[in-house]
């Protein structure tokens, strides 16, 4: 049976062989515990230390404002729920947006439920869009935080991070950003966005599932998410994960490395998906802004047609993934399309693809003519 063609990279990636070749050490011979003082303790601190500094470099900031976490959802929960915490003497409005990530909507959800935090929530226009003067309307005296995906992971969508974090920092509000999606597919350079945290993803750019990182300001004091031996400087404790940080560190340098050649490819592939769709489906929107997008991901709406069926239609042969849910009698949306505002009869037919660095010319036009073949049945 030959292997469907993937295009679900904003879903998962596979390890890239760079990152397999570096971790292979730390699983088969160096074993040690990096808090150990002895021989065996020695190369496992220095590799750790060593993907921080390459962690660091992607994003452009100093090597002590990384902490290494568990993924994407446990750095939104530290910044989030830590942040707040720290702050919440000085006021309990937070600000975030309706096109969050559940690993973000969710923690304000829980802050304002179960700690009582108040939360404004910005709406987004029918591209995907926050309106930074959106933003600026909602502060207000006892606003204490601003949490803003740096770009969608459904439809692709980037915000205008340095201009909300400008507004931020002029009313002296902790910015946060949800980078999951974005870092290793544009530039994610901290300064040059004027965030106080970012979130990252391991998995996202070619690292393995269960390691993410933090990046936290210099100066910023989140209140500790995990407590115990201190390890990450006192920011998380827990035995640090040698083998997949070691696996982040390298897919961050990579990333960094070949940044420019891979977002022309991934562009190259996600329009030349779109343009053979578009030739052949007369009946066919896009999702998310046309411009201000990931260079690797498309959103496409196909009328009056159901998600699932689509996908089981093209499943054998392509992978991609829906945005949203068909039944019987109802129609369960991504929340994504609900706060673009799409309409039911083109929201209903969403398929995400979502392209990768070794994605290929001959991988995309076939997949163009099975979801074209699907799309007209």
């Amino acid at each position: 049976m030959v292997q469907p063609i993937y295009l679900d990279y904003n879903g998962t990636t596979p390890h890239d062989p760079e990152v397999a070749a570096a971790m292979r050490p730390f699983l088969e011979t160096e074993f040690g515990n990096p808090s150990s003082s002895h021989w065996y303790g020695i190369r496992p601190k220095q590799a750790v230390e060593a993907a921080r500094r390459q962690t660091a470099a992607l994003l452009n900031c100093r090597p002590e404002e990384i902490v290494f976490t568990s993924g994407g959802t446990e750095s939104n929960n530290h910044a989030l729920k830590g942040m707040a915490r720290t702050l919440k003497a000085k006021g309990r409005h937070i600000i975030t947006t309706a096109f969050e990530h559940p690993a973000v909507l969710e923690v304000c959800r829980h802050l304002v439920d179960h700690e009582g935090f108040e939360a404004t929530v910005v709406a987004v226009d029918g591209l995907g869009m926050v309106d930074p003067d959106a933003v600026a309307r909602a502060i207000r005296t006892d606003t204490i935080l601003i949490s803003v995906m740096h770009a969608n992971n459904e439809v692709g969508t980037v915000q205008p991070i340095a201009e909300i974090a400008t507004i931020a920092r002029r009313h002296g509000v902790v910015m946060h950003t949800d980078a999951a999606q974005s870092a290793g597919k544009i530039a994610v350079d901290v300064h040059a966005l004027g965030v106080d945290l970012l979130s990252l993803a391991g998995h996202k750019l070619y690292a393995p599932k269960g390691v993410g990182a933090l990046f936290i300001r210099t100066g910023l004091l989140p209140q500790v998410y995990c407590h115990g031996a201190g390890q990450e400087r006192g920011w998380r404790a827990g035995t640090e994960n040698v083998l997949e940080i070691v696996g982040l560190g390298k897919a961050c340098e990579v990333a960094a490395r070949d940044l420019t050649a891979n977002m022309a490819q991934m562009q190259a592939m996600r329009d030349r998906l779109h343009q053979g769709l578009a030739e052949q489906v007369a009946a066919m929107r896009l999702n998310g802004h046309p411009e201000h997008r990931l260079p690797n991901t498309v959103s496409l709406a196909f009328h009056n047609k159901e998600a699932n069926r689509l996908l089981e239609e093209i499943g054998l042969a392509v992978a991609a993934s829906a945005g949203a849910a068909c039944h019987a009698d109802s129609v369960s949306l991504s929340h994504v399309l609900e706060a673009m505002q799409v309409p039911l009869e083109w929201a209903k037919g969403t398929l995400r693809f979502s392209v990768g660095r070794r994605t290929t010319i001959e991988e995309i036009d076939r997949a163009v003519a099975v979801v074209a073949a699907a799309a007209a049945q």
